[in-house]
């Protein structure tokens, strides 16, 4: 198995036309030419932006699979594995908020759909009901990568930390959180609870989000973060497109825990 590689996180202003948002990952993945990342991790809601059912089946009819395909070509030119934040899977009269890791070979390694969807009540002016387009996932998901076990989650699921725990039970030592976490929520919380995940399961943490004003209105926080076991920000964005970069060291990950042992069952 591998020790350190490279990983970027990819954060995005994605918009509710999937042309627009292939041409704009084209631009950011030209920026990792030279770079030799290993792996790259993508926001959620990266492919389309929108709460528009009619949008969203517009881009299961006619977009999904050139999506995937954009992303596979991709893995294979740049030798990199390449996590799709989220993109609507259609089931039924509904959709899956999946998240889809794939290979440098192109390949689907895995997917996970989100278990815990975003139906809230902020205020008169800002509510969400994630649940009006999607169908909450049933199953929590683990992946090999080269340098050891993922743990594969979406936005929302951060605030459940029951679900980091059984991801590191299964072995993870890495988690994605792909997001695009609300300005309103992002300023007060993103933070604190991305480094705790970090923190309580003496994991990496790779969470790249989404940022700005987007197209249906919605406005997200943006602060992409890398966050090592420790709960130290290693790599951290603004609130502007931009990719953030970190060297991986997996050795540190064990040495965390072994300072400091958790009530998860580790494989030390």
């Amino acid at each position: 198995m591998k020790t350190n590689f490279k990983v970027a996180c990819l954060q995005t202003n994605s918009t509710d036309i999937p042309i627009e948002n292939i041409n704009m990952l084209e631009k950011a993945f030209a920026k990792l030419h030279g770079k030799n990342v290993d792996f790259v991790c993508l926001p959620e809601c990266v492919a389309i932006f929108s709460d528009s059912k009619k949008k969203i089946n517009e881009f299961s009819k006619k977009w999904y699979e050139i999506f995937l395909n954009f992303i596979s070509t991709n893995a294979v030119k740049m030798d990199m594995h390449i996590l799709i934040g989220s993109v609507p899977h259609k089931k039924n009269n509904k959709f899956l908020n999946r998240s889809i890791l794939i290979s440098n070979s192109g390949k689907v390694i895995s997917h996970y759909d989100k278990i815990n969807l975003f139906d809230v009540y902020l205020s008169k002016k800002e509510k969400y009901f994630e649940s009006k387009n999607y169908d909450a996932g049933k199953k929590i998901v683990t992946a090999d990568l080269p340098w050891g076990r993922l743990g594969m989650s979406i936005c929302y699921d951060l605030r459940f930390p029951n679900l980091y725990r059984k991801l590191s039970k299964k072995g993870a030592l890495f988690l994605t959180i792909p997001a695009a976490f609300t300005f309103t929520t992002g300023k007060s919380h993103w933070h604190t609870l991305v480094k705790a995940r970090a923190i309580e399961n003496g994991c990496f943490v790779f969470a790249p989000a989404q940022c700005g004003v987007h197209t249906n209105g919605r406005r997200t926080y943006g602060h992409s973060m890398i966050v090592n076991p420790w709960g130290e920000v290693i790599a951290e964005a603004d609130e502007k497109t931009s990719n953030i970069y970190a060297l991986i060291e997996t050795s540190v990950i064990n040495n965390t825990r072994k300072k400091i042992p958790s009530t998860t069952t580790y494989n030390l």
